[in-house]
């Protein structure tokens, strides 16, 4: 998967007036001509960050390829600002100060082998019954994981199945091309 910056910057500006429109409606926000770029309407999934003063205060996503990519950049951004039940929801003063991050995902592609995980390059997903779990590339890069450790992490934590679950779970890979705002952009 491949974005341009302008298309970048179209789906960074989408999810922050997404988040302005839900956590301060009355904010006045100037009218720009909203052109619709080709791959705002490709089918494919989607993670939001959202953070203030560089703490992360919420993340949501979605593999759903049902909508458009535009559709659930919006909707993740709006949850992961309001709805994430390990934060508190971001507030109207916060927005001046709000960063967002935005990972596009590629399909998952279901693995029998550990090895075929690449730290840094792969997201892991994995079900266990009805557990289901998962961790962007960009989790074990920033925690300095090894494979194991994003395994029994996204086990664990994620999918509720304890540390070594992941032994008896569908493990499946996928890539997310991940970028990241400043509070100082403007849309």
């Amino acid at each position: 998967m491949n974005l341009n910056e302008q298309e970048k910057e179209e789906l960074l500006c989408l999810a922050r007036e997404a988040i302005e429109e839900n956590v301060h409606p009355k904010m006045d926000r100037s009218a720009k001509p909203q052109g619709v770029l080709a791959a705002m309407e490709i089918k494919c999934g989607a993670f939001v960050s959202v953070y203030v003063d560089s703490d992360l205060r919420g993340c949501i996503g979605t593999f759903s390829e049902d909508v458009s990519l535009s559709t659930n950049v919006k909707r993740m951004a709006v949850s992961a600002a309001t709805t994430d039940s390990r934060f508190q929801p971001v507030l109207p003063e916060e927005l001046a100060r709000l960063e967002i991050e935005v990972s596009v995902l590629t399909p998952r592609t279901r693995i029998y082998d550990i090895s075929e995980i690449s730290i840094g390059q792969h997201g892991i997903y994995m079900i266990h019954g009805n557990n289901r779990g998962t961790l962007l590339p960009q989790v074990a890069v920033s925690q300095n994981w090894t494979v194991f450790e994003f395994l029994g992490n996204c086990a664990r934590y994620k999918a509720g199945i304890g540390w070594e679950g992941w032994k008896a779970a569908e493990l499946y890979t996928y890539e997310a091309l991940s970028f990241r705002s400043s509070p100082s952009e403007k849309c």
